[in-house]
């Protein structure tokens, strides 16, 4: 009884989200099933991939929408940024990404980053410029550059580049929700558009469908 209510539930709540967003959850050309399910890193939550990059500014354009979505998810979603290697300073940049993620510096660093790149067109092509960065909003850039160079840091990028050839993923920004389905503000006809459509996959994710 228990399974069948949740299932409901479910199904109720994707209903919910296609008649808010106006969006049907069967509109294959707004989003695509993966033709492989992908294995997730996220026991009992429902996970997003965001597949982006700091040098991206479609990506750029997408973070004012997107930062406060995250900001509402329910408790049940787990979001998680993956950054690509391609693009301009992928390397460095993707290294950044998880030095910051290892310090503490999502967050406080990724607008600055944003900025840098697509606004006062930086480079950042190498550590000591993402470290004066750093040091320029207030981090230890000490500690920025050790975390760089870490073993945590390199497996994180190893499995970033495993993650884009599993979802075959060729542009940012994309999302993949919970190894099943793939969205974009490309397929679903915009920034806002394609949060909308990964609300529905979510529901449709937790329904089970």
């Amino acid at each position: 009884m228990l399974a069948t209510t949740a299932v409901y539930g479910g199904l109720n709540s994707l209903a919910g989200a296609v008649k808010a967003q106006g969006i049907s959850p069967t509109d294959g050309a707004r989003y695509r099933r993966l033709a492989r399910r992908q294995t997730t890193a996220s026991p009992g939550k429902i996970e997003v991939l965001e597949f982006f990059s700091y040098a991206c500014p479609h990506c750029f354009e997408l973070e004012p929408v997107l930062e406060p979505w995250v900001k509402k998810l329910p408790s049940d979603v787990r979001f998680q940024r993956v950054p690509v290697p391609f693009l301009a300073s992928s390397q460095n940049l993707m290294k950044s990404y998880y030095a910051f993620e290892a310090l503490g510096l999502v967050e406080h660093m990724t607008p600055t980053m944003f900025a840098a790149m697509n606004v006062e067109h930086q480079l950042l092509a190498s550590p000591a410029e993402v470290a004066a960065l750093v040091a320029k909003n207030g981090g230890d850039s000490a500690k920025f550059l050790v975390a760089m160079g870490s073993f945590g840091v390199a497996s994180n990028v190893l499995r970033a580049k495993k993650l884009l050839d599993s979802y075959e993923v060729d542009s940012t920004p994309t999302f993949a929700v919970q190894g099943l389905y793939e969205t974009s503000p490309a397929q679903a006809g915009g920034h806002s558009q394609a949060l909308a459509m990964v609300d529905v996959l979510i529901a449709r994710a937790r329904a089970g469908t």
